[in-house]
């Protein structure tokens, strides 16, 4: 909806696209008092194939984005401002989700998979059994914990489970970015350049960048066997990535690039060591600055990139999330609200849902004040996890999303963690982040964004209520509850799909490569012993784990048929662990 214009005489604009996961954006401020001029917004689809599988169209994603610049651009004629008071237009996007196109035809391989998609589980599950390791193993190179939630294990699921993004790698034709890199390829590359790109903020939610360096990691890319060759680019925050190739804003520069969270840690101006924000609104995000020092967690939080302008060092901050309830009224008991298990600083996929203290008394009321009061104490756990980690205790939380309306809560979350609890004068921190970024980008300097010249947009200040010794008893029996929902009772059919599931990643491939030669084979002599030569060399080789896809399947299955046990043997090289359970179970049940 568009505002009307407050000061004719300023012509300095910024755009920035805020592409999110439920819908694109593109908004438009004045450059001097940050002013929103107006905006467009489009709703996009959210599929769900399988349960746990979440996706996205990457087509819509980009069309509904451009719709979103159109439309915006043409309601500034009708405010008194032209399409060219626009100097430079800024990025920010859901991190993690996952896209591979061809680079050729410039057609997706895949729908995008969605940063909260839960399909990776067993992939997680099997390295960390293969590495004999635990999901911090990699926390020194990457600042992140093995889990369904990163780039890379989504990279790894299509790899293994798509013919078409395996033969594009094979070919050299595959590009795998997230939605930042996607947007940038389509709006700014032309007939003579192709723009693969990324930003520091969303390589740092990849798993493959090493977080101190800032660049690519080969030894992590090994680890996830990610070919480099499909990675984009890693560019500073702010800085000059290209200019839109079409449209009524060809020409502009995109001035930054970052990640929705780390847009709104600049949107409500956290440059200062010791500062955060929370973001609530699909979850829970709360980032805290912690300077140009890096600080690993101790407490189950991730370590991630805030943001880093132009030349300079990088600033750091530690960032977690738990998916919560949007809910708007009070209530009285604990609730847990571990729906899709609980993240940090627990990471404990097990994890159930639960709501502790029931009696005839309790009303709807209740309930929901408990479904609050649960969002409170999560944050409260992660601030306390951030101060044992970083060493700089916070004396304010900056807050902004959905909730930041909910008066209510917001003085029960002031309650509950024990600090000044704000929020912004303008509620579109993501957008506006990415806006004073691209402002931020050489060449362009419409904003100075230095720790000593913050501007100021807080708008409500929330002061504890409560003592100390109470906001502790609670703080007590809330983790007491956490501590049940470990206990929650998980449904018999879970638990026969995970048994199964374990139990045939758990074969060895000495168990695997048995089963199907002897079921090839059966135990005649000369073709047994051939077999076993076949076992041998099968036990020697496989390393590899993923599913084969139904053409690879029958295409193997009758490569073996028709060759003899001789040269069975030398193609039994190319057989992977899970192929050969494949093959077994196939001849098990003919």
């Amino acid at each position: 909806m568009p505002n009307k214009k407050s000061n004719s005489s300023t012509k300095k604009l910024v755009g920035a696209i805020d592409q999110g996961t439920s819908s694109s954006r593109f908004l438009i401020f004045n450059a001097e008092n940050l002013e929103l001029i107006t905006y467009h917004q489009e709703p996009i689809q959210i599929l769900t194939p399988n349960p746990g599988w979440v996706e996205q169209d990457p087509n819509e994603i980009l069309e509904k984005t451009v719709l979103c610049m159109e439309k915006a651009v043409e309601q500034l004629g009708e405010l008194g401002y032209d399409k060219s008071d626009i100097q430079v237009i800024g990025v920010t996007n859901q991190r993690e989700t996952t896209i591979l196109w061809d680079k050729e035809t410039g057609k997706v391989l895949h729908n995008a998979i969605v940063w909260l998609d839960a399909r990776t589980q067993e992939t997680v599950d099997f390295l960390l059994r293969q590495f004999n390791t635990h999901r911090d193993c990699l926390q020194e190179q990457c600042g992140l914990p093995l889990s369904t939630y990163f780039s890379a294990l989504k990279i790894r699921w299509l790899i293994d489970n798509n013919h078409n993004v395996r033969k594009a790698i094979k070919e050299k034709r595959c590009l795998f970015g997230t939605v930042d890199s996607w947007l940038l390829y389509n709006l700014l590359s032309d007939g003579k350049n192709t723009v693969h790109v990324t930003d520091v903020t969303n390589a740092s939610r990849t798993m493959l960048m090493n977080i101190r360096n800032l660049k690519w990691d080969s030894q992590l890319c090994e680890f996830f066997s990610i070919p480099e060759h499909i990675l984009p680019e890693i560019k500073s925050s702010a800085t000059i990535f290209g200019y839109i190739n079409k449209g009524l804003l060809q020409g502009v520069p995109v001035g930054a690039v970052l990640g929705d969270q780390q847009a709104a840690l600049v949107g409500q101006q956290c440059l200062a060591k010791g500062t955060a924000k929370s973001t609530y609104g699909t979850g829970c995000f709360i980032l805290y600055n912690t300077g140009e020092d890096l600080a690993y967690s101790r407490n189950g939080l991730l370590t991630t990139v805030a943001y880093k302008w132009n030349n300079d060092n990088a600033v750091y901050a530690l960032e977690v999330q738990t998916i919560a309830a949007t809910v708007k009224d009070t209530g009285g008991v604990y609730f847990v609200p571990a729906f899709s298990g609980l993240f940090a600083p627990y990471w404990r996929s097990d994890a159930r849902g639960l709501i502790m203290g029931m009696t005839q008394y309790t009303t709807k009321a209740h309930v929901v004040r408990a479904a609050l009061e649960g969002i409170c104490y999560q944050t409260r756990e992660i601030i306390d996890a951030m101060y044992d980690d970083s060493g700089v205790r916070l004396s304010k939380l900056k807050v902004d999303g959905g909730m930041a309306n909910n008066k209510l809560f917001l003085q029960m979350l002031a309650n509950i963690v024990g600090i000044h609890v704000s929020t912004p004068g303008l509620f579109e921190t993501t957008a506006l982040g990415a806006a004073l970024a691209a402002g931020k980008a050489k060449g362009i300097d419409l904003f100075k964004l230095e720790i000593e010249s913050e501007i100021e947009t807080e708008m409500s200040l929330y002061i504890p209520r409560i003592q100390g010794k109470q906001r502790e008893e609670n703080f007590s029996a809330w983790k007491k509850a956490v501590i049940k929902s470990f206990e929650s009772l998980t449904p018999p059919f879970i638990i026969e799909h995970k048994r199964m599931q374990e139990q045939k990643t758990n074969l060895s491939s000495r168990t695997i490569a048995w089963m199907t030669l002897t079921s090839v084979f059966g135990t005649h002599s000369k073709k047994f012993r051939v077999a076993k030569r076949i076992k041998a060399a099968l036990d020697n080789r496989l390393k590899r784990f993923r599913m084969l896809d139904q053409d690879e399947f029958q295409e193997m299955l009758k490569s073996l048929s028709q060759q003899s046990p001789e040269e069975q043997l030398k193609a039994s090289n190319g057989i992977d662990t899970i192929g050969g359970m494949q093959l077994a179970n196939y001849w098990s049940s003919a």
